[in-house]
């Protein structure tokens, strides 16, 4: 598989034609495996949001786009995706069991959509909040328009 290092794409192999010849590559951006990791991690019950504490949130608007916010995506030597996501969770739920489903999903969402193994998800939980997911609330903004 080739590798784009200077925007983070990743080849997967295309299948061959009738003729048994390859097609093509389809690469994938990082920031699009950023992007489902955020989802995934997001659909996880007790997750609150998906980004790190205030000082890295004030860092990433300068620097990153909104849906790189909270995750890194690399590979390991043999391409596959070594992930990292940072959080914040409800407060009452079992930190280390959100987490564990948070890898459990990320990685059942990466190996689906990319057709690409994750090596491995570290999930850094950054704090415990209250109230409603974040990604709840701007959701019921958008219906009340």
């Amino acid at each position: 598989m080739s590798k784009n290092k200077e925007t983070n794409d990743v080849a997967v192999p295309f299948p061959k034609n009738e003729n048994n010849a390859v097609m093509g590559d389809i690469k994938i951006n990082h920031s699009v495996v950023a992007s489902i990791v955020r989802l995934a991690a997001q659909e996880v019950e007790g997750v609150h949001s998906v980004g790190g504490g205030f000082v890295e949130g004030i860092t990433e608007i300068f620097s990153k786009k909104d849906s790189d916010r909270g995750v890194r995506v690399s590979e390991n030597e043999v391409g596959e995706y070594v992930i990292e996501v940072r959080v914040n969770l409800l407060f009452g739920f079992e930190l280390a069991k959100v987490g564990t489903h948070i890898q459990h999903n990320v990685s059942k969402q990466i190996a689906r959509m990319t057709m690409k193994q994750v090596d491995r998800i570290d999930v850094i939980i950054d704090g415990v909040r209250t109230g409603k997911p974040a990604h709840t609330e701007v959701a019921e903004k958008s219906n009340e328009v």
